[in-house]
């Protein structure tokens, strides 16, 4: 049975996505433009020339290196996220002791207190082990406030492993660790995926920890950098634009081929 066309929802639609995209066309033919031409084109003009040099000048000015950071801080965090994050879901998972489902909802509690608000603990503490104005001082607190709402995502995904699976391997004499290798970690895939794509997402736009951890030049991050080329660029309009699409390009990239992972974890959060 063939449906009728939903044209009032198509219409909306494409002025949802002519929304969308008109900041997104305004900051990329701004950012191939000479600031000369961008001044009598306007925001919204058709552009009338290419060029390379604000992305060149943004290269000069040491963006190359920020990206570089913003870049071992997200394969910093997302690291710790893997090595940590799958064996505690899986212990939430498949233990029955209660001191473990009371450490679990203790967990909970770091998803309802936001970064703004343990700011200053954590410079404190960051600053106490002498690992202020360092990467490292970034990718800890990134990932420790991370924890939380991955293990959630992933224990959801292992409660979807049936328990006759778990049962059939202990029968064959498995251990804990090889049903959590051989098991466990395969059939997780998905929300594997999931809390990989949602860590990089979160580690690379942070900005709050960079801005209150950091200090020199040689450790600060993409998105803390924007905030000082604007004040840098502030008639570079094309200049600042391109330093902007430089550092939203790798997460819009990793988003676009990645999302339907991301949205079937998330739909997946709770379990069953």
């Amino acid at each position: 049975m063939r449906t009728r066309p939903n044209w009032i929802a198509g219409i909306f639609a494409a002025l949802w996505l002519a929304i969308i995209m008109i900041p997104v066309y305004v900051m990329v033919r701004a950012s191939f433009e000479s600031r000369e031409t961008y001044a009598q084109n306007g925001p919204l003009g058709l552009p009338r020339e290419f060029t390379l040099e604000n992305y060149v000048y943004a290269f000069d000015q040491g963006f190359g290196r920020f990206l570089l950071n913003s870049a071992l801080v997200t394969l910093g965090t997302v690291l710790i996220i893997l090595v940590v994050v799958p064996p505690l879901a899986y212990a939430i998972v498949r233990s029955e002791s209660r001191w473990v489902a009371l450490v679990f909802r203790i967990m909970l509690f770091g998803l309802a207190i936001p970064a703004q608000v343990v700011v200053i603990p954590v410079f404190f503490l960051i600053d106490r082990i002498s690992l202020y104005d360092t990467l490292l001082g970034i990718i800890i607190p990134t990932a420790v406030f991370l924890i939380p709402l991955t293990t959630l995502i992933l224990s959801g995904a292992m409660r979807e492993i049936g328990n006759e699976q778990y049962e059939a391997m202990a029968l064959d004499g498995a251990s804990s660790f090889r049903i959590f290798s051989t098991l466990v970690l395969p059939m997780s895939k998905g929300g594997l995926a999931t809390i990989v794509i949602f860590s990089a997402l979160n580690a690379w736009n942070n900005y709050l920890l960079p801005l209150v951890l950091t200090r020199s030049a040689d450790n600060r991050v993409a998105t803390l950098a924007l905030g000082i080329f604007r004040q840098e660029f502030s008639l570079n309009i094309p200049g600042l634009m391109s330093a902007i699409v430089l550092t939203v390009l790798p997460i819009l990239l990793m988003y676009i081929f990645a999302r339907r992972s991301l949205v079937r974890g998330l739909m997946g959060v709770g379990g069953k």
